[in-house]
């Protein structure tokens, strides 16, 4: 059975085929007609595009080799080539209308994040799951930090340090999804716990919220220098230096416990890192209680090499 979750929140519309409401394999409208993407240099990027086209906060996996089926008819994108920050995949550099090289067995998939945090910040919010074709919020009653500790690694945060009741950041409207979740705590989704699904004995004044925090070190230094690394979705990665100063990493040292930064420097000057460049463009006023509350843009949306990891000297 063919099974189709259509969501079109732009003009260029995407859909998710043989999946759930928040994966599938991706297909997109054109001429008419819906047609396959092919996973030649299919990657995270790729994917975080279409699921915030789609209304998801971000991907958490790009899939190739046609995970969710083969596909039929045309594939119309190749080598598909977004940066990240694209509002639909469409906007992205690929190879031309149907200029492609593959099989159905090159098919590409996304599996979007079906948990979101409202009303807060990056790291703190109202929890919102997305189920039927809507979001909707999760009811407090027995919300502890097990529970919020679920939703924080989901969203690729390391752990929760706070699970507030009672809509702290305001009511949700709509749908109440969930009441009475129970989590262990090493779920890796919120949907994995068990939960009540009747919700008819809340209303949004019970709606739950989490505070997340994010893993700082410095590495190939000492204790209060060195490498900037942020822990984000399941790995380490470092910060590009593009625009990064002294209120940046004050941030940074205050994090890690120290009073302040005396130095913030750029070019690798405690070697290269590998792996994600996870922060590219980083502007903290300097007061914030985490790097990740400051402004930059977005987890992973970068322009950079190794060569311009960020670096602190703590005091």
């Amino acid at each position: 059975m063919l099974i189709v979750y259509n969501l079109i929140f732009t003009s260029a519309p995407v859909r998710l085929v043989n999946g759930g409401s928040s994966y599938g394999r991706v297909e997109v409208l054109y001429n008419g007609s819906w047609g396959t993407v092919c996973d030649d240099f299919w990657d995270i990027k790729d994917a975080n595009v279409v699921c915030r086209q789609l209304g998801f906060y971000q991907a958490s996996g790009a899939p190739p080799e046609a995970t969710y089926g083969q596909g039929s008819g045309t594939t119309w994108m190749d080598d598909v080539n977004c940066q990240g920050d694209e509002a639909s995949i469409l906007h992205c550099a690929h190879n031309g209308w149907g200029s492609e090289n593959c099989g159905h067995s090159e098919d590409a998939s996304v599996e979007c994040l079906a948990v979101r945090l409202v009303n807060g910040a990056a790291l703190y919010g109202r929890v919102e799951v997305y189920y039927s074709g809507q979001w909707g919020s999760v009811c407090d009653d027995g919300w502890d930090i097990n529970d919020a500790n679920v939703v924080c690694r989901e969203l690729g945060f390391s752990r929760a340090s706070g699970a507030p009741l009672q809509a702290k950041y305001g009511q949700g409207s709509g749908t109440i999804w969930m009441d009475g979740v129970s989590c262990q705590g090493d779920e890796v989704s919120l949907k994995e716990c068990t939960y009540d699904a009747d919700t008819s004995d809340c209303s949004h004044s019970d709606d739950a919220s989490v505070k997340c925090e994010v893993m700082v070190r410095l590495v190939n230094g000492g204790v209060s220098y060195g490498r900037v690394e942020v822990y984000y979705s399941g790995q380490w990665g470092t910060v590009c230096d593009d625009g990064w100063d002294i209120n940046d990493a004050n941030v940074v040292c205050r994090q890690l416990g120290f009073s302040r930064a005396s130095g913030a420097t750029g070019r690798a000057k405690y070697g290269q890192g590998s792996g994600t460049i996870w922060i590219d463009d980083v502007s903290c006023q300097g007061d914030e209680a985490s790097l990740l509350h400051c402004a930059h843009n977005g987890m992973g949306n970068e322009n950079c090499s190794h060569g311009e990891d960020a670096s602190v000297e703590c005091v």
